[in-house]
């Protein structure tokens, strides 16, 4: 298989890989299919019956003794797996900071993730409760492997050339995520050798996770082991202890870089408001505007080729206007896209493929400059430290935009309403970013500024 004409060495696109390999689940499994499965799944626990246009589901469920909307079950279960990431996750950071080998930490917990969504293929029925599960440890183990792979690249790639590399790698990865994506359509709706779309979708679960786990040698074989830097050893101290003292060390010093923390704090906002887009996307366009599977999927399908562009064009706009503007133009769009779902109108695609247009190409871009912006606010020798905690912010504490957008179709029985609410996400990380001096930030951490930030 050919990489694109990237400028990057062996080991970079060995490490490109990895966004190839995972991208399948967060495409595949988290954005398009799982979550309208489970609803599916739930809804037929709780009304006996899927729920459609006709006759909606309005029965709840009784979760530990709690009355919960089988069509909210889903975004409540994301949200219980985002906050125990939020505890979890910089711990990994500081155990990747010191073990021997970060390739094989990071594919250890890649194949857990893998071996755990496989299994979502024996979710069928009524048995939300595996369901609910299996989402919840199989995003743990996705969030964990993201924050070693990210301490990887300030190994393979020199703070010069992060950016480039940053972006490249996002790019690959919705590349990669599209093409399985575009098998999974072709799947769902053929539907070869006379299978029912539930057998269609299980089979497309189940090829996301072998993706993951296939793909996922490349980078393992690929990536050299180097020796933890800049940590001395402690003698007596057990590799647990050290990490999470370095944890503590970490956050204690923040307040030392008030424009980093600033930074951490706005995207844990805008970051919220995308991620619970992306989650909610495909249960927005079927039980809201009455899209069947395959459309969705096609839907989603050109997000992620979009995407693959929007990177590399907000990096080529980032070069003439600087990253901060860019990312702050790219959340103004994104307002814009949540107004414009608001008012689409129910089985009309060409508006929601114009929609998943604006999507892709801000998605792309955000993300990508977003960690490109962040690497020049951390202290030099401690990337991978303030890695941890973006991925904490990215992975990690994007609960509440999940939590709202759950609690808001609850209480109106609409999910309109509830993407609406997602505004206030990106209001309140745009104003927090455009308070941001990003040339006194990037002196704080004692880097030198670009020409263009």
């Amino acid at each position: 298989m050919k990489l694109p004409r990237f400028k990057a060495n062996e080991e970079q696109k060995s490490w490109f890989f990895y966004d190839w390999a995972n991208s399948a689940y967060i495409t595949t499994i988290a954005t398009v299919l799982y979550a309208p499965y489970l609803t599916s799944v739930a809804e037929r626990a709780a009304c006996g019956f899927v729920g459609d246009e006709d006759r909606k589901c309005t029965e709840h469920l009784s979760v530990l003794g709690l009355s919960v909307s089988a069509g909210s079950l889903v975004f409540y279960v994301v949200t219980l797996a985002t906050v125990i990431s939020a505890f979890i996750l910089p711990i990994v950071g500081a155990i990747a900071d010191r073990v021997q080998s970060k390739k094989t930490l990071m594919a250890r917990l890649a194949w857990s993730g893998a071996a755990v969504a496989a299994l979502m293929f024996f979710v069928t029925g009524t048995n939300w409760q595996l369901g609910a599960g299996l989402l919840v440890v199989a995003n743990l183990f996705y969030a964990a492997s993201i924050v070693v792979y990210d301490a990887i690249l300030v190994e393979v790639a020199e703070p010069d050339e992060r950016d480039r590399i940053s972006s490249q790698g996002w790019a690959f990865g919705y590349l990669g995520g599209g093409l399985l994506l575009a098998v999974n359509l072709a799947i769902v709706t053929v539907k070869p050798f006379g299978l029912s779309t539930e057998m269609a979708v299980r089979i497309s679960l189940l090829s996301a996770a072998i993706w993951w786990a296939y793909f996922t040698f490349i980078p393992y074989r690929g990536i050299k082991d180097r020796e933890p830097r800049g940590i001395p050893p402690e003698e007596g101290v057990t590799l647990m202890q050290r990490s999470f003292g370095q944890l503590f060390r970490t956050l204690k010093e923040l307040k030392n870089y008030p424009q980093t923390l600033l930074f951490l704090v706005a995207y844990l906002f805008y970051n919220d408001g995308i991620q619970t887009v992306i989650y909610s996307a495909s249960v927005y366009g079927d039980k809201q505007l009455g899209f069947g599977t395959s459309i969705l999927i096609a839907t989603i399908l050109i997000v992620q080729f979009v995407a693959f562009g929007g990177a590399l064009i907000f990096g080529r706009l980032a070069a003439r206007i600087g990253s901060h503007k860019t990312i702050l133009g790219g959340l103004v769009v994104w307002i814009f896209v949540v107004c414009f779902g608001f008012f689409l109108p129910e089985k009309q695609i060409l508006p929601f493929l114009l929609l998943a247009v604006a999507i892709g190409l801000v998605l792309g871009g955000t993300q990508a400059l977003s960690r490109s912006f962040f690497s020049n606010l951390i202290p030099r020798g401690r990337e991978a430290e303030y890695f941890s905690l973006y991925q904490a912010c990215e992975r990690g504490t994007s609960w509440l935009g999940t939590l709202v957008f759950g609690l808001v179709h609850q209480l109106t029985d609409s999910y309109r309403p509830a993407i609406l609410a997602l505004i206030a996400f990106f209001v309140i990380g745009g104003l927090l970013l455009w308070k941001l001096d990003p040339k006194k930030g990037i002196i704080e951490a004692g880097n030198q500024p670009p020409a263009l930030v």
